[in-house]
């Protein structure tokens, strides 16, 4: 029985999911062959969960289809904010629009992948795990990532870090998981409890007491490798608690959720803590009904939070070095419903903000609505092709070997 099947299956792995927070069992670690040199470069992912109208964000306000098939939803030419004599931006995405003059935003549509799945958990599932529509895994993209670039390194926690209370599929690897932080003060009063001291363990002899713990399974090294973990959450939040202190921001950050993981973000990067890849969602865009004023809400919200976050990095000087990607694990159908609202679809666009690419631009053509496949967009662009081109060019990690197979590169970087 291997350690993971006992921690799933064993009487001992609920008792400990009883007596441990969940985030406390974000990270694992373990020794393993050489490590991946880091480049210098930090990846910010922001997750927009449910599936955001990438027509309605990156409006095609010179098709006539468009506006045929969405005769109420469609966002009129004069409220368009233009790009190119082709597609604009929602009106609600101005401060994006200020970043694509200023040279940052990079866009790219009809992101998709062959075979597409209209459930939300599946599709989302296959963007965080890099899989095939017919391939089921059990790690991320980004956790196997970590694998790669903390390889050799017992110590290194913080590499990839999830502003969150609980852990994504893309942050889980095959030896190491990454870490899901909210609060890093919280965090770090939270493995100071009494309880979490009660259950302190050192795995090492020489280095102090070490009890032997009978299992089930008689396996009293897996027990050890509970208690390993856990002394390594309470070194982690130990280190984050203590780098990032109490950091001050330049910028003014919207009172809302995506605004606050964005101004955690910033205030990790600026602690120099080390972290790659950083991963943040905000969820609501399954807009079956009355889209127009919902999806309006929140595509401000992401552009302020952007924004504030961009403005930020700039006044730390961190702006050429930290890439925003956005991404949604499906668009919608190009004809709009009877609720005034959109249904499942599948390809859509996702924006690369920073990260000192090429100037402003939009890398692909527009979506194109005279051939469809059953009614949705067809996809162009793979959106492995697009970690690929990140992870290899600008992480200087091995895509091959964390996507299991290569992809074109895109000319991102």
């Amino acid at each position: 029985m291997t350690r993971r099947h006992f921690l799933q299956q064993s009487a001992f792995a609920t008792a400990g999911t009883l007596l441990i927070p969940h985030f406390l069992k974000a990270y694992e670690t373990a020794a393993m062959g050489q490590a991946m040199a880091p480049s210098g470069k930090i990846l910010v992912v922001v997750q927009l969960s449910g599936g955001n109208d990438g027509l309605n964000t990156v409006v095609p306000y010179r098709n006539d289809i468009y506006y045929r098939e969405r005769p109420t939803i469609a966002i009129k030419p004069a409220d368009v904010l233009p790009l190119t004599d082709e597609i604009g931006l929602h009106p609600a995405l101005q401060p994006l629009r200020a970043l694509y003059d200023d040279g940052l935003v990079t866009i790219i549509n009809n992101v998709g992948y062959p075979n597409p799945d209209r459930s939300h958990f599946r599709s989302m599932d296959i963007w965080q795990t890099a899989s095939d529509a017919d391939q089921y895994r059990s790690t991320g993209w980004v956790g196997r990532y970590l694998d790669a670039a903390c390889a050799g390194h017992a110590h290194e926690p913080f590499r990839t870090i999830e502003v969150d209370d609980t852990l994504s599929l893309a942050l889980k690897g095959d030896t190491l998981n990454g870490m899901a932080v909210l609060d890093p003060k919280k965090l770090y009063n939270q493995t100071r409890s009494p309880l979490v001291k009660g259950l302190s363990y050192n795995p090492h002899p020489s280095e102090g007491r070490a009890v032997q713990h009978k299992t089930p399974a008689g396996e009293p090294e897996t027990v050890a490798y509970l208690y390993k973990t856990l002394a390594e959450t309470v070194s982690s939040a130990e280190y984050v608690y203590e780098k990032v202190g109490s950091p001050t921001v330049a910028a003014t950050y919207p009172n809302h959720e995506l605004g606050n993981r964005l101004r955690t973000v910033s205030q990790l990067i600026q602690s120099g803590i080390g972290t790659s890849v950083y991963y943040v969602s905000i969820s609501g865009f399954d807009t079956h009904i009355n889209q127009p004023g919902q999806q309006e809400r929140l595509l401000r919200q992401y552009a302020e939070a952007v924004s504030a976050f961009m403005t930020d990095l700039k006044a730390a000087g961190r702006q050429q070095d930290v890439l925003l990607m956005t991404f949604s694990e499906f668009g919608r159908r190009v004809k709009q419903n009877a609720s005034n609202g959109t249904d499942h679809g599948t390809a859509s666009n996702v924006f690369l903000i920073g990260g000192g690419l090429p100037a402003r631009r939009v890398l692909n053509e527009a979506p194109n609505l005279t051939t469809l496949t059953d009614g949705d967009l067809t996809f162009t662009v793979d959106f492995r092709q697009i970690y690929a081109t990140l992870l290899r060019s600008y992480l200087g990690a091995d895509d091959v070997a964390i996507l299991g197979k290569k992809f074109e590169m895109l000319p991102l970087v």
